[in-house]
């Protein structure tokens, strides 16, 4: 990511970040309607979920410019996803219904170098998530 993609990234979720009950409510409906198949997956009750979704990106992004601090936490929470039964193609699902949240809270806010820093953070993350996974399934293999 660029400085500046941070910098946008930064300055949208400060926006978003506000009504963080909200944002989180609009992520598990989109993402639940995009993808029912995941519901099972969270078993937790939604609110808590919303508080640890919006608690994670909150640590993603005030870490963007610390990739020492940010990827190892990220490789970490890809391990975990594991036991949740995260598979590879529900990271797609959920950054649908990340960007399709973000527009929701910043409406004109969400210009197209805004999406596409978010895109470009997202991808990372995701990436890095499922290489960490995979590596703890081939060593369990």
């Amino acid at each position: 990511m660029t400085l500046e993609q941070i910098q946008l990234v930064k300055m949208s979720f400060a926006k978003v970040e506000p009504i963080a009950e909200t944002t989180a409510d609009l992520f598990y409906s989109r993402l639940f309607e995009i993808a029912p198949s995941v519901k099972p997956l969270f078993k937790t009750e939604r609110s808590v979920q919303g508080r640890k979704l919006m608690a994670s990106l909150a640590f993603v992004v005030k870490n963007l410019e610390r990739p020492d601090v940010l990827l190892p936490a990220v490789e970490k929470l890809g391990r975990k996803h594991i036991e949740y039964g995260t598979k590879d193609e529900h990271y797609e699902f959920v950054g649908q219904a990340l960007l399709w949240t973000l527009e929701q809270g910043l409406g004109d806010g969400f210009a197209k170098p805004v999406k596409e820093a978010w895109e470009e953070a997202y991808g990372l993350l995701a990436s890095v998530m499922i290489e960490a996974a995979a590596e703890t399934e081939d060593r369990a293999a």
